[in-house]
């Protein structure tokens, strides 16, 4: 199923190590590389070119001396001078090649697989959102790609150290079986060094990991709820929290580099006996006339050559265990399927007219408990409904539902627009005549211009410019410093409250919705803005269906019905007058909520009005 399902929440990543070969996500990796298979192939072929130029380098030197040096063949030697030369040139040339070839295709990878996660993330349902944290997703669409990114260069560079690791071996063997044998006598306790080095190590890296989720959780948390933190004056005590969470952060890294530090001065000290070991016993072969000098000296620029690879290795080893379960974690996740899929059959709805209809609908967030039961009402085509409630009564739900943010499941009831089950047309072609404007409005990074078009690009500037107008956000919009051009900070922030609110009705309207929804759209605003938009709305509402949910219900009265639910239940439906009349649930929230702050604002010709509703 995935690894987002049920556990997402307040877990870091702890298990950041994985297999160094996972043959399935190997598998899953191919068709990403394969479209950048030539320069892949590329980067193979200079790689070997590469090692053979870095094994050939002492080997000439070796040459160099015994067959021109000690004879002052100066001739021979300036053509061995050429060689070396020559190798030098093509060793950075091909280089230069594997590292340009492997980075083309790390981003071409990197580009493709962000591309289908942000694609995938999208296709989830709101469930999905529900139980999965916006870290969670964040992490896996940056630092996990990221860290599969560098997957095939790693392999293209294991590979080249194996290879160099072995040819420096033949070459050792090759200039002096019994020397080599003795000079790489000091590998047993390497791997000892290293058998015993790699738990802590790994122990270590997964402490650093831990240790900058919990410091970037904590500076984001901060950095987000910072009005919070100076209202309450709260700044001293979160620094010293923040403090200690550094504190661990920074302990974390420094025993991490001890452990790297560590090992370094043991490779240094193996090579260094091993070095000793060519010269003593070489030297003796050299006085026997068993070996030559350009030999001893090819076999020292060997045992120096010999630990880099596996000093490489051994770091790669780690990086290749990360990018594994990197690699696991991203797949997992492109395995969830969504839960909220058109059916195979679905067919577009076709030009709404916005009438809908609940039969029999029960709904529940978690199997066994119903947040809506058996809930039947019909809304004809240009009304305006209030859904009224206590908090925790379903309100939210019921239009969520409505706007296929979640399934009825089948057997537990159904939803009709203009006759037809949501569930058997596309979604797409629903939505498309749908718009829903929250208490929470939110805004783009990018122009007021593109805000108010976001999905729709196609409309024109007239467009958008009535549309503004309608929700008296014209005006204000005007005074901007670039008008529809001024650029909006995240979230809009550099707008008041209200000013976004009055953007993102613009934005629900600019094209044309039968069907609207207002789930609290009311509720953070000033009474003065408030008032604007009611008074625009009694005029944007006429012919279209409106769903209202509101926390302030100034003008509940001239909606065309009203619905109250109560854990669930639709407990009575009327007009303002009929439920006061029946001196229930709604005389009881009206007369405790409303009554004080009640507005007397004109009702359209067919009784249609703005607002309605309490908060959910």
């Amino acid at each position: 199923m995935g690894m987002f399902h049920g556990v997402s929440r307040g877990h870091p990543d702890e298990e950041v190590f994985g297999d160094v070969y996972d043959q399935r996500v190997v598998a899953r990796l191919l068709p990403y590389i394969l479209p950048y298979k030539v320069l892949a192939l590329l980067a193979v072929v200079a790689m070997l070119i590469y090692t053979g130029t870095q094994v050939a380098v002492p080997w000439v030197i070796k040459i160099a001396i015994d067959e021109y040096v000690f004879l002052k063949d100066f001739e021979g030697l300036t053509w061995m001078f050429a060689l070396f030369i020559g190798i030098s040139l093509v060793n950075w040339l091909v280089n230069y090649v594997q590292q340009y070839s492997m980075e083309k295709v790390g981003q071409g990878v990197l580009f493709n697989l962000r591309a289908d996660m942000f694609g995938h993330v999208q296709k989830q349902s709101m469930g999905f959102f529900d139980r999965t944290e916006v870290g969670r997703l964040m992490s896996r669409v940056q630092g996990d790609v990221s860290q599969l990114q560098e997957f095939a260069a790693l392999v293209v560079m294991t590979l080249g150290e194996l290879l160099s690791l072995l040819g420096i071996v033949i070459a050792l063997l090759l200039l002096n079986f019994k020397l080599g044998l003795i000079t790489m006598s000091v590998l047993p306790v390497l791997t000892l060094i290293m058998v015993v080095w790699q738990p802590f190590a790994r122990k270590a890296f997964m402490w650093v990991r831990r240790a900058i989720s919990i410091v970037n959780g904590s500076l984001n948390e901060n950095i987000t709820g910072v009005r919070v933190v100076q209202s309450m004056n709260r700044q001293e005590r979160n620094l010293m929290l923040f403090d200690e969470k550094n504190v661990d952060h920074r302990d974390a890294n420094l025993w991490a580099s001890k452990l790297s530090s560590g090992l370094l001065p043991a490779v240094d000290i193996l090579t260094a006996v091993a070095i000793g070991f060519a010269l003593f016993f070489g030297a003796r072969m050299i006085a026997g006339n068993d070996l030559a000098l350009g030999t001893l000296i090819a076999f020292v620029l060997y045992i120096q050559r010999f630990f880099d690879p596996i000093r490489n290795l051994t770091m790669q080893y780690t990086q290749l265990q990360r990018s594994m379960a990197s690699g696991t974690r991203i797949f997992d996740m492109l395995d969830w399927k969504p839960d909220l899929v058109d059916a195979k059959d679905a067919k577009p709805i076709g030009s709404v007219k916005g009438d809908i209809e609940m039969k029999n609908v029960s709904f529940s967030y978690v199997p066994g408990e119903d947040v809506i039961k058996d809930i039947s009402f019909q809304i004809k085509p240009g009304e305006v409904v209030a859904v009224v409630g206590p908090t925790g009564a379903g309100k939210t739900t019921l239009v969520s539902l409505l706007s296929r943010f979640y399934d009825v499941e089948d057997g537990r009831g159904s939803i009709l627009v203009d006759g037809h089950d949501i569930r058997a047309v596309t979604r797409t072609s629903l939505a498309s005549q749908m718009s829903m404007v929250l208490q929470e409005p939110f805004l783009f990074s990018g122009s007021v211009r593109e805000n108010i078009k976001y999905n729709h690009t196609n409309a024109t500037d007239e467009q958008m410019m009535n549309a503004a107008k309608a929700v008296d956000a014209h005006e204000f919009i005007e005074r901007l410093d670039e008008g529809y051009d001024t650029f909006l900070a995240e979230r809009g922030i550099n707008l008041s409250v209200g000013q976004r609110q009055l953007i993102s009705f613009a934005r629900a309207i600019v094209a044309d919705p039968r069907i609207l929804i207002l789930d609290e759209a009311t509720a953070n605003i000033d009474s003065y803005t408030e008032m604007m938009i009611q008074r625009a709305l009694l005029k944007l509402l006429k012919g279209r269906t409106a769903i209202v949910i509101a926390h302030r219900l100034s003008t509940i009265r001239g909606a065309d019905k009203i619905i109250v639910l109560n854990l669930g239940e639709v407990t009575e439906v009327g007009n303002h007058d009929e439920l006061i009349a029946m001196d229930g649930m709604y005389a009881n929230l009206y007369h405790m909520n409303y009554a004080a702050i009640e507005e007397s604002l004109p009702v359209s010709g067919n009784g249609q009005s703005s607002d309605g509703a309490a908060s959910t």
